[in-house]
């Protein structure tokens, strides 16, 4: 199994900045894919962002792709999202997200951080 940790939530104004982290511990060998998911009130879980483990690919959501960046420490085995020029719609609770075959839905997640972006 592996366990997540979720930090660097926070309230922010509109165009701030937040960074979140998300540190990994247990059977960290067996990770092959991070992501981040967020889930705003009212709404179903949306994708984020994904960084490959070993290559450190990269893809990103339409909705977020320029403004945030996905970026991982393997030593630390620790993702982070950089999260630029916020808005009030990015407004959710932010989930970190593990998976052990690079095709599939993650099978761990962290317990979520919450992002609030005041306009």
């Amino acid at each position: 199994q592996v366990q997540l940790v979720e930090s660097g939530g926070g309230l922010v104004q509109a165009g701030g900045s937040l960074k979140l982290s998300c540190a990994a511990s247990g059977r960290t060998f067996s990770i092959v894919r991070m992501d981040w998911f967020r889930q705003a009130p009212g709404k179903e879980r949306e994708f984020v962002a994904s960084v490959t483990w070993s290559g450190g690919a990269t893809y990103y959501a339409g909705s977020v792709k320029g403004r945030f960046t996905i970026s991982r420490d393997n030593a630390k085995n620790t993702v982070y999202l950089q999260m630029n020029s916020l808005k009030p719609e990015d407004t959710a609770v932010y989930y970190c997200a593990a998976s052990a075959v690079i095709t599939n839905p993650p099978t761990s997640w962290g317990q979520g951080t919450q992002v609030t972006v005041s306009s």
